[in-house]
């Protein structure tokens, strides 16, 4: 008669999701929508998963957010129906955007809604040229520099007025990324980057509905805005209709050091050995590497409040349940398959390594090693698709 295995029948490396610590997380921040009064589209790209996305959808969830039109694909193939690709369009992709959302792919859900997003005329201009009725967010900035159109722009409200004015592009609302909470060095920092997003957003919002610049009252249907660590300290959403966080589900060493959760809140660990220490060695190598955990160095512009290197390190189950990291142990460097840790340890000791960014080192892995305490109860495949 066989047992379920346990971690100490695993090979190493593997990637561990708590499937207690992953459903807390899940329906914490359902909760906390549901409080906030907004919707909750979870962005999929930080798990790439349909059994940790269908848990979101049974907890109340509102559709999923995808980075790429493969991700989109992906949860289309298993019903999900109502899908934003919460990325500056592709020119190259936008014949096969139209072949998703017309319904044509084999296999898919016959009643799947796809919204894309744009940031400029060009972007406008090519997706009028399909002569197709695709639904369109207009990405705005907030304060994060990275992509969208500035909030407080003459160019805002044109771009909003063309999208809701075409005869045949449905304006879906504003979108924007709350990116600028990363940088934040405490959590009264990332509520004022949060409440930033939601003034600019609800500005701009207002503009158009009151037919301020031009805009000859245009209909904002939805205003969608959010990130994880804005989401965990955000007080007010009053404007905003929907959040997208993405990271909330598993977190990671930086949320942790952001504050935006506790280290006995992070889902996703990474088992591995170690392999070598030399005699008179202030090191040990492990078996978990840049293409296990990814080479995310962390929040560096924390300084000396950041000492988890290349990754926090609990030494055995018991710390990893009580989110105790060991103080004076992390990985100090990542080559492709090696890791080097901050002291030397015994050979084959077997370590749990807490990424700096999940969303990065998921898409390492081919599946998740799903646990319930020492007890690996599944496996869950991780869509590696681009």
């Amino acid at each position: 008669m066989s047992t379920a295995p346990t971690l100490a029948d695993l090979p190493t490396p593997a990637l561990l999701l708590d499937l207690d610590v992953l459903d807390a997380n899940l329906a914490r921040m359902q909760a906390r929508a549901d409080r906030l009064g907004v919707a909750l589209r979870p962005h999929a790209k930080t798990h790439k998963c349909i059994e940790v996305a269908r848990r979101q959808r049974d907890l109340g969830a509102r559709g999923l957010t995808v980075s790429t039109l493969a991700e989109a694909r992906f949860f289309a193939a298993a019903g999900f129906d109502d899908l934003t690709w919460a990325f500056p369009v592709v020119f190259s992709r936008i014949a096969e955007a139209r072949r998703l959302a017309e319904r044509t792919t084999p296999h898919l859900t016959p009643h799947l809604t796809l919204h894309l997003t744009v940031d400029s005329e060009e972007a406008v201009a090519a997706l009028a040229a399909e002569d197709f009725p695709f639904s369109v967010f207009l990405k705005v900035d907030c304060g994060y520099g990275r992509a969208g159109v500035a909030a407080d722009s003459p160019r805002a409200v044109e771009l909003a007025r063309r999208l809701a004015a075409h005869p045949r592009l449905r304006f879906a609302g504003l979108l924007s990324h709350s990116g600028d909470a990363y940088a934040a060095a405490t959590p009264d920092e990332a509520r004022r980057a949060a409440e930033g997003e939601r003034r600019a957003l609800a500005q701009l919002a207002r503009r158009l509905r009151d037919g301020g610049d031009g805009a000859r009252g245009i209909e904002v249907p939805v205003v969608s805005a959010g990130s994880t660590p804005a989401m965990a300290v955000v007080e007010d959403l009053t404007g905003v209709d929907e959040v997208r966080p993405g990271n909330y589900c598993f977190y990671d060493g930086t949320q942790a050091a952001l504050g935006s959760c506790t280290p006995a809140e992070c889902a996703v660990t990474v088992l591995t050995s170690v392999v070598s220490c030399q005699p008179g060695a202030g090191h040990a190598v492990v078996d978990a590497g840049a293409l296990t955990l990814s080479k995310d160095s962390g929040p560096s512009h924390l300084g000396e409040r950041w000492r988890w290197g290349m990754g926090a390190v609990f030494r055995d189950h018991d710390a990893y349940r009580a989110g105790r990291p060991d103080p004076d142990l992390h990985l100090t460097s990542l080559s492709q398959e090696h890791g080097k840790t901050s002291r030397p340890l015994p050979l084959g000791a077997r370590l749990r390594v807490l990424p700096n960014h999940s969303c990065l080192a998921v898409p390492l892995h081919a599946a998740y090693r799903v646990v319930r305490g020492e007890q690996v109860v599944g496996r869950w495949e991780i869509f590696q698709g681009r």
